[in-house]
């Protein structure tokens, strides 16, 4: 526990540092009652996680922080060891700059961004002070109150911004009056509770499920830790809570359309502060419970949308989206009590594939993230980006799997602060293969370099229809007519689609080959796959035959001869 001081008339440096260290302790201590208040704008019970996890990273960039990561430059490391020694003022400076900066990247989830814009708020009116009494806190709680209503394109009244705004309003008016720092706090606290405890009065769905807010009740734990650190006042013990009362967790009435929306998109832009405007409105057009904050060309980004693809895209057009996380809301409240967080590993695999078995191919040799797209079908570059953020990796291998997508892959390592390998996979077979050397614990960079080579080893190739006459290097075809491709051209032509699969496999199959793998399409018939099985053992018994049901659109057939 944090340890308990005389009472103080004003805060230093490192009272501000113990202020963060304790409000920390606090969030992670009452993570699970605020987790069980979470109702609004979704009851996806994970408010009280977010702040906490929030608040631990913005621990973590204190000074002198036993949590500090080991790859500071030596600057910082510098910092962390003469800490001791340095003038109060430029303490001071350098505390509220961390908090200030890290407080920016830490944010998670909707209420604990609003809460690190509060941070943000609080530290950019202390940066210049030498210490803090009780005229400069109050005027730093407004500064923050403001703040995080500034975060929030559409505000609503009820939540962690109505109650911030009247534990500052209290504050000021206590400070005016001369009184002591102690006093100060105390009013702060007294009219923070009264805010929370009105919040179901202002917000339906709040009354309707038989709770306070849970953002509102996890910020005032910030003035406990307050008057702790100001008059060593014992931190709070989390109360028990009863659980909402919801009949729909995915529709609440009074939450508006909000609730209905199933996605939770959140990353860090990079873009100029005179395109963030441009950005709010295209976000608006989309989604809601919109939090964005920053400034000065860095940003952090909240929205619940049905568009995902949109909302990074609209990041795209911004600037450069990064740390990109999405989370689905729906599946988020069914399985609140259940969810288990995946096995980080070094590098992991994104796969652009199409067709139900395909997918199951790639997730069965261990791709993490698989793309919807092929032919016809070429995913976004914000697609890709948001599939390689997801990864729970480091590093990511990406797999294309058509050469028109390659280029696409190939912008993703300046968009993301992951080390990003692209494969250049020109189609299915090869991407498999290429699987058959990937290394979760290897990096991304050995994991490419094994893996492009065993892909150039597989000969691939094709088997889809005509939707036009034209005039081939086999000769003309018509439309309807099935074509056998390979390395991009047409190889063989024929009315029937097994007499071209047949005809293909002709020209690749050749004596050196030991295995032909045949991944049927959502078209292909069982009686063609019989027939082209037949001619495998009467023309090429040398190889082995393993059929795969992929259920791809468009191609009937995808081969690989090795």
């Amino acid at each position: 526990m944090c340890n308990a001081v005389a009472p103080l008339k004003h805060l230093s440096s490192n009272h501000v540092c113990e202020l963060i260290r304790c409000y920390s302790e606090a969030l992670t201590a009452h993570r699970s009652v605020i987790d069980a208040l979470n109702v609004y704008p979704v009851p996806d019970g994970d408010t009280g996680t977010n702040m906490a996890l929030t608040l631990r990273a913005v621990t973590a960039a204190l000074p002198g922080s036993s949590e500090r990561h080991s790859d500071l430059d030596w600057r910082r490391r510098l910092v962390d060891r003469t800490w001791r020694f340095l003038p109060d003022g430029y303490r001071m400076q350098l505390v509220c700059t961390c908090i200030h900066e890290s407080a920016l990247e830490a944010g998670r989830g909707n209420s604990g961004i609003i809460v690190s814009q509060f941070l943000r708020g609080l530290a950019g009116s202390w940066r210049e002070s030498l210490r803090i009494d009780a005229s400069s806190l109050a005027g730093s709680l407004e500064a923050a109150a403001e703040a995080a209503y500034g975060a929030v394109p559409d505000p609503t009244e009820g939540t962690i911004l109505t109650v911030g705004r009247d534990l500052a309003t209290a504050a000021a008016a206590t400070a005016r009056r001369g009184a002591p720092l102690t006093e100060v706090i105390d009013e702060a606290i007294k009219a923070g509770q009264e805010s929370l405890d009105r919040t179901p009065e202002l917000l339906e769905v709040l009354r309707t499920a038989g709770v306070v807010d849970a953002g509102g009740q996890g910020l005032l734990l910030l003035l406990d830790a307050l008057a702790h650190v100001v008059e060593g006042r014992p931190l709070p013990e989390p109360p028990e809570v009863a659980a909402p009362v919801l009949d729909d967790p995915h529709h609440i009435e009074g939450a508006g359309d909000v609730a209905d929306l199933r996605y939770e998109v959140m990353f860090l832009l990079d873009a100029d502060d005179d395109r963030i405007d441009a950005f709010k409105d295209r976000w608006g057009e989309i989604g809601g419970s919109i939090v964005v904050v920053g400034g000065d060309g860095k940003w952090n980004c909240h929205i619940h949308t049905d568009d995902i693809g949109g909302a990074i895209e609209a990041g795209v057009e911004a600037g450069r989206p990064h740390r990109i996380e999405v989370t689905d809301l729906h599946e988020q409240v069914a399985h609140v009590d259940h969810v288990v967080s995946p096995v980080r590993t070094a590098t992991g695999v994104v796969a652009v594939a199409a067709g139900d078995g395909v997918r199951r191919m790639f997730e069965s040799y261990g791709a993490v993230q698989v793309v919807t797209g092929g032919q016809t079908m070429n995913p976004s570059v914000a697609a890709l980006l948001e599939a390689v953020e997801r990864a729970p990796a480091d590093g990511v291998v990406v797999l294309p799997n058509n050469r028109n997508i390659v280029l696409a892959a190939r912008q993703l390592h300046e968009l993301t602060d992951k080390e990003v390998v692209v494969v250049p996979t020109v189609s299915i077979p090869a991407g498999l293969i290429a699987m058959v050397e990937f290394n979760p614990e290897a990096q991304a960079a050995r994991n490419g370099e094994f893996m492009e080579a065993l892909a150039s080893e597989v000969v691939a190739g094709e088997v889809t229809r005509a939707v036009r006459d034209a005039v081939t290097p086999a000769g003309p075809v018509a439309e309807g007519d099935y074509m056998g491709l390979s390395g991009g051209e047409v190889q063989y032509t024929a009315t029937d689609l097994a007499s071209a699969t047949c005809g293909l496999l002709e020209r690749l199959v050749g004596d050196e080959h030991e295995i032909v793998t045949l991944i049927c399409g959502a078209e292909a018939t069982e009686t063609d796959t019989d027939a082209v099985e037949r001619w495998l053992a009467e023309q090429r018994p040398h190889v082995e035959l393993e059929t795969h049901a992929g259920g791809q659109p468009l191609y009937h057939y995808y081969i690989g001869v090795e």
